[in-house]
């Protein structure tokens, strides 16, 4: 039996270079999938696709920053493959490069509804039918921005902001036996990168001296972490805050290498 067998997930951000590892991830581990994206013929394409290889899933496509169509495309999903048991608040818009002083308060608020606004709706659209029914496991997407500063501040304010959320949750929801953990990770190599590569092919060569590891992630290194979170393999972990980042967050080495005095 695998880890996720009979259990029924929503990804949303699920056409994105993360969301697709995790769809993979999950549906390799026995999951039934609701794919969770904006664009309908998008995401029609990827569940037929899907089922062609045999796998259970459905489509839900609905913009998340509004709660009523999210959940009205939840539902119906759900109605294809049952009440939703994990949900993994994927979809996120990352922020420009900029300082706060350039940042607007539109802007701003954009970050926050983009990042934040849209997890709190994903929960919110299946969390009462978990409670109903005893248990189920959340797993929120945030970043290493939301743990220190490397630039992008509304992006970086909202990814902060779901650390605090998802304690809320496990502190809250616990006692309904919902876990709500949260993944951080770092620089991942997937296809929102193109453009940058494109104008600067080195940009992650640049990047890589930054990480312990000496690489950036490939999305399969979120996945997985997530997929465990979501089992009952971490049936007591709620609450958690993990960095998946190479060892970028436990501390600074080019700065330690350049600090050591060898005798």
């Amino acid at each position: 039996m695998t880890r996720l067998e009979n259990k029924v997930a929503l990804v949303t951000g699920a056409l994105g270079g993360i969301g697709t590892a995790v769809v993979r991830e999950f549906l390799a581990d026995g999951a039934k999938v609701i794919l969770m994206d904006l664009d309908a013929d998008a995401v029609q394409a990827a569940v037929e696709a899907r089922r062609a290889e045999g796998h259970a899933v459905a489509g839900a496509a609905a913009d998340l920053r509004d709660f009523d169509a999210a959940k009205a495309a939840v539902d119906r999903a759900a109605a294809e493959l049952g009440p939703v048991d994990i949900v993994v608040a994927n979809a996120f818009t990352g922020g420009p490069s900029t300082t706060l002083d350039k940042t607007t308060p539109g802007a701003f608020r954009e970050e926050l509804a983009d990042n934040a606004c849209v997890a709190f709706n994903a929960v919110a659209a299946v969390v009462d039918g978990m409670k109903a029914r005893g248990g189920g496991a959340i797993v929120v997407v945030g970043s290493v921005n939301g743990l220190a500063t490397f630039g992008q501040p509304g992006y970086s304010a909202a990814k902060a902001a779901l650390i605090s959320y998802t304690r809320t949750m496990a502190t809250e929801y616990g006692p309904h036996n919902i876990r709500a953990n949260i993944v951080c990770p770092g620089t991942v190599r997937t296809p929102a990168w193109d453009e940058r590569i494109a104008k600067k092919p080195d940009v992650l060569d640049g990047l890589t001296k930054w990480y312990p590891l000496g690489r950036v992630a490939r999305p399969e290194d979120i996945a997985r972490p997530i997929a465990f979170l979501a089992s009952d393999a971490a049936a007591f972990i709620s609450g958690a805050v993990l960095p998946v980042d190479g060892g970028l967050m436990a501390g600074n080495h080019r700065m330690a290498r350049e600090l050591t005095v060898e005798d």
